[in-house]
């Protein structure tokens, strides 16, 4: 396979505008989650995103698939759901006489993982490895899995019977956390325009959206977006909002080293939506939430007092002083 040459500049933006508009044609408003899915495709890195049923989160990812010339797959995680039905398995062939491989949902380029925290921890494992290392163990044998690799995770936060709860260690496997609010009333007005005129199917028609980037020029975005200039200030600020964390009140554990890396990574990608090649304070400062709420967890008195890791995070990034620009 001849080297990937970066895309970057004006080239990177008009890419990323291109998804927008066709991940547009299906799917309505909420123009900040479908950004904060780009700056971690934008990163290599993968997505929780949270949110009450019905707020469209597998129609995002559909079109989201649509958009991109790539593989994709879905798995439902429920409690019977075992590491096999993720990873895949071996099985006997009488033809051949011989053991052979039936690989998995989780070779593809895109995966969502519906309500991942539904399903046992060793079925969250078999997953959260392929993640981490980019491939996967069947019957002792490792495959690699094809780049890119991205991994979209849903999770319901009302209802927690029968659900296992990710652990904070595997949490942090995640670039973002998307929390996905409902949508403000004009929005909600245009989609209900947009699915129900003369139409009797529940469902937007996904046929409109049309594959704009192949797998390739994924890659090349990917390096194009590691290429974006970070000036020495600004990362040292980036750094500091991340050890803030360890010692602000009422937060029971701060970030780690990879909290800091993922804002990073996070925040040059968050540049090139703005069309910049170089980071800026603000980038920092719009990305660090989904960045690091999954990463911190609340002191018992602070979840007494019913507060939200968000507000804390708010408070935090009004006392860590920026740099100037």
């Amino acid at each position: 396979m001849p080297p990937i040459k970066p895309i970057t500049g004006a080239a990177l933006t008009q890419c990323c505008t291109e998804i927008r508009a066709q991940v547009a044609q299906a799917f309505v408003g909420q123009a900040q989650v479908l950004d904060q899915l780009l700056v971690a495709l934008l990163a290599g890195g993968h997505v929780l995103i949270e949110g009450v049923p019905g707020l469209g989160k597998t129609l995002l990812v559909r079109s989201l698939a649509g958009a991109l010339d790539c593989t994709h797959a879905r798995v439902q995680f429920t409690p019977d759901l075992m590491p096999s039905d993720v990873s895949g398995h071996a099985f006997y062939d009488p033809k051949s006489e011989s053991f052979r491989i039936r690989r998995g949902p989780v070779f593809a380029n895109l995966l969502l993982a519906d309500e991942i925290n539904r399903a046992p921890a060793k079925t969250q494992a078999a997953l959260l490895e392929a993640m981490q290392e980019l491939q996967v163990t069947i019957e002792s044998r490792s495959f690699t899995l094809d780049p890119p690799f991205f991994v979209i995770a849903t999770q319901n936060p009302i209802e927690q019977e029968g659900t296992y709860p990710l652990p904070e260690a595997q949490l942090d496997r995640f670039l973002l956390k998307i929390n996905m609010e409902y949508p403000p009333h004009v929005e909600e007005v245009r989609m209900v325009q947009a699915i129900s005129a003369g139409r009797s199917a529940n469902d937007f028609d996904l046929a409109r959206v049309r594959a704009v980037v192949r797998p390739a020029q994924i890659l090349a975005m990917q390096l194009g977006a590691a290429q974006i200039r970070v000036d020495p200030v600004v990362l040292d600020y980036a750094v500091r909002i991340v050890r803030a964390t360890r010692e602000w009140p009422g937060l029971a554990m701060g970030a780690g080293p990879r909290g800091s890396l993922a804002l990073v990574r996070a925040a040059r990608a968050q540049a090139v939506l703005e069309g910049r090649d170089f980071v800026t304070p603000d980038d920092v400062r719009t990305i660090a939430k989904p960045a690091l709420r999954h990463r911190l967890s609340l002191a018992p008195e602070m979840q007494i007092e019913g507060r939200r890791i968000d507000e804390v995070l708010e408070a935090l990034l009004l006392k860590v002083e920026a740099p100037r620009q």
